[in-house]
């Protein structure tokens, strides 16, 4: 059985300033996201579902999902801010919808298989999706709490421009997760040793192949089943906090702490590159590049 690559894009309009300034960063223009559905196919993958916003579907369709036409299954499900359980409405103050494992909610009876989740705007590597491919395809359709994620190396996942933050992960020695924590303003210091500042205004130093979560995880259908339960908690609890979210390394780390899944820690070789900061287009124009001449890439994706 394949597994599904699941695009988080639900808030790619507002990051982009609009759909029509998707931005392209390889040679012929190809965005991020192009990257990541190309490498996913030839990993093994056998369909993309994309999570968006509805007031985009239009745009999204013409510009985005056109291009994917003849290569591989689609599908789009929407996250909205009213994608509530029944009984509960949203607050007058809410915004935003609730966070990333809300987002994978929407997904529910959409995704039948086990299935990768990703940001839409991160360049993950081959490496990595065929690391995450032959965990997935190995896994029984029927299989439950017996999860996974790819683990970059801290180093392969920092800039230069500014500080970042991590979900810096606590490994077992049977090579399963023990616990994610995330660290804001990881930086490096004046001698290129990577740092952040604790609760308590200290430095702490972490190595460079520290193993860090970047939101590229695999689960398998009775994942849904759990979020639910959990995000029933989570409402109960922060409905009325204007901010709150619901991530997925927090429901994570309850089901892995109560003992309900496992979540195996996959290695990958893979540099991760995004543009976090302005400064950072330019590398990631000129990496892709180097891929590309490089004969990673052919020069057409799609």
């Amino acid at each position: 059985m394949k597994p599904t690559l699941y695009i988080l894009a639900a808030g790619m309009g507002s990051r982009y300033g609009g759909l029509k300034q998707l931005d392209g960063v390889g040679p012929q223009g190809q965005t991020i996201m192009d990257y990541s559905i190309f490498d996913a196919l030839r990993a093994g993958f056998g369909k993309v579902v994309f999570v968006i916003r509805k007031d985009f579907e239009k745009d999204f369709r013409e510009k985005i999902l056109s291009k994917y036409e003849g290569h591989v299954p689609v599908e789009v499900v929407f996250q909205s801010v009213d994608a509530l359980p029944e009984g509960y409405t949203v607050p007058s103050d809410r915004q935003k919808p609730w966070g990333t494992n809300h987002a994978v909610l929407m997904a529910d009876g959409v995704i039948n298989e086990p299935f990768a989740v990703i940001n839409a705007d991160d360049y993950y590597g081959r490496d990595a999706f065929e690391v995450i491919a032959r965990y997935l395809s190995n896994l029984g359709h029927d299989e439950k709490g017996r999860y996974c994620m790819v683990a970059f190396r801290l180093g392969n996942t920092m800039t230069e421009n500014g500080s970042v933050s991590r979900g810096v992960c606590t490994v077992d020695a049977s090579g399963k997760l023990a616990d994610v924590v995330e660290r804001t303003a990881i930086a490096f210091d004046g001698d290129h040793k990577i740092f952040y500042t604790d609760a308590e205004g200290n430095k702490q130093f972490l190595e460079a192949n520290t193993p860090v979560s970047m939101n590229f995880w695999g689960f398998t259908p009775d994942y849904f089943d759990f979020s639910k339960r959990e995000f029933v908690k989570f409402l109960n609890k922060y409905i009325d906090t204007p901010k709150s979210e619901f991530f997925i390394p927090s429901v994570v780390d309850k089901l892995v702490k109560k003992g309900e899944a496992t979540v195996d820690v996959l290695d990958t070789t893979s540099k991760w590159f995004g543009v976090t900061y302005s400064e950072d287009r330019p590398m990631v124009v000129e990496s892709l590049r180097k891929l590309h001449e490089a004969g990673e890439y052919p020069d057409k994706l799609f």
